[in-house]
């Protein structure tokens, strides 16, 4: 910025973003001076580097409330997590299963653990056919976002809400996100 320039010619950007030319640094910081605006460097990679004449601090403003502008729309993400083992009741299974919809009609992911103990380590197939069971059921509000594998004595999947629900989840107005799912799940 302005003296702390080392280039000897610049091109010059005007304050309303047309073209000046390639100019002398020297005369690039006596319009700035002349505009009472600052001379800005804005490429220096570029050859000669880019300069504009500018309001900095007004540029600085600008660009602070815009990353925090940024900051406001960005959503974060939440992975609830639920947990299952292969032999769960049929009544348990639909009571995770309504907690899953719950979760995925929020716009929250869901991380799905199916917990194996002694025997049934043996046969992970169950395990896999209750996450794909599941998967296949909550298919109208979230798709696999990374399919089941094994880890250690947990079998993990990850499920994601369709952008959608996301949003309409995200909206904040406490009130429940519409689908077209049927009522009774």
């Amino acid at each position: 910025m302005n003296d702390q320039i080392r280039a000897r010619e610049v091109r010059l950007v005007g304050p309303e973003g047309e073209q000046v030319g390639i100019v002398p640094v020297a005369e690039a910081l006596r319009l700035a001076q002349d505009t009472d605006l600052d001379l800005v460097e804005v490429a220096p990679t570029a050859r000669p580097p880019v300069c504009k004449l500018m309001d900095y601090g007004k540029f600085k403003y600008e660009s602070a409330q815009k990353a925090r502008e940024a900051r406001r729309n960005q959503s974060l993400t939440v992975i609830k997590e639920m947990k299952l083992r292969p032999k769960i009741d049929p009544h348990d299974y639909e009571t995770k299963k309504g907690h899953v919809v719950r979760f995925l009609k929020a716009g929250d992911k869901v991380k799905i653990t199916i917990m194996f103990r002694g025997r049934e380590q043996s046969r992970p197939e169950l395990g896999f056919r209750l996450l794909k069971r599941l998967a296949d059921e909550v298919t109208e509000l979230g798709f696999v976002e990374s399919s089941p594998r094994q880890d250690g004595r947990n079998m993990i999947m990850v499920m994601a809400p369709h952008r959608a629900l996301k949003t309409a989840g995200q909206r904040g107005s406490g009130e429940e996100a519409e689908t077209d799912a049927p009522a009774d799940v």
